[in-house]
């Protein structure tokens, strides 16, 4: 990249996605890019690497970004962040692509050599096929529902201090089951408390918060809420008033 492109700044966001989480990278990249400055953004989390999925460019209607990546709900959520998507391009066969193409390492091979060129100057029309902006593949995610008095979110994420991100915003949890901050609360049969930080509570208490991201987790002060609640990806959270 810095071969093709040495006017551009490459910066380098994380490295810290878990192999195979493109759910994670979608997140992260939602959460991130508003932070940082428009321009060309790369992407890769790949599982499928060589198989049916297409690499793709994108721009979006806002702030006259282009994301690059593969077409498997990993750009999505940053898309829809910024107003959606307005042309995109199949980059499978761009002629700016590394050859020979190795089955497993597009990242090197193509997202990277057309991520540069595009940072160059080049318009997604000359990086690749012009692609219907409706069939890039949208990310699949589960909704958070009210059940009762209960509200039952699902588990997003974990963080490495194994705090829980929850498909759940602060308006679902008030206007939903009613909570106001300082309450009492179940979550998943253990007590804890609505708050809004780590140390309103005692340490090894659990808590219900809004994140730096304004969505809803569930921690436990010093501890870890993945570890105690027994979470996996997509279980359920079922929160009530204690």
């Amino acid at each position: 990249m810095a071969r093709i492109a040495p006017d551009a700044r490459i910066v380098d966001l994380t490295h810290g996605i878990p192999s195979f989480d493109v759910r994670l990278g979608a997140i992260t990249l939602q959460r991130t890019l508003p932070y940082a400055a428009p321009g060309v953004h790369l992407a890769v989390v790949d599982p499928e690497v060589g198989g049916h999925r297409r690499p793709i460019a994108i721009r979006v209607a806002e702030d006259d970004r282009i994301l690059v990546g593969p077409d498997n709900g990993l750009l999505w959520l940053a898309a829809q962040r910024f107003g959606g998507i307005v042309q995109a391009a199949d980059v499978s066969r761009s002629p700016y692509r590394l050859e020979p193409v190795s089955a497993t390492f597009h990242g090197r091979d193509i997202y990277a050599p057309i991520a540069a060129r595009l940072a160059a100057g080049l318009d997604l029309d000359d990086v690749g096929d012009p692609l219907e902006p409706d069939a890039v593949l949208p990310l699949a995610m589960p909704m958070a529902e009210l059940d009762g008095e209960e509200l039952v979110a699902h588990v997003l994420a974990f963080d490495r201090f194994g705090n829980v991100m929850l498909d759940l915003e602060h308006e679902e949890l008030t206007a939903g089951v009613g909570l106001k901050l300082g309450d009492q609360i179940d979550v998943n049969g253990l007590r804890g408390i609505y708050a809004s930080t780590f140390a309103d509570v005692p340490p090894g208490t659990v808590l219900l918060y809004q994140d730096a991201n304004r969505a809803m987790a569930v921690a436990i002060n010093r501890s870890s809420a993945r570890e105690a609640l027994e979470l996996v990806a997509d279980a359920p959270v079922r929160i009530r008033r204690a």
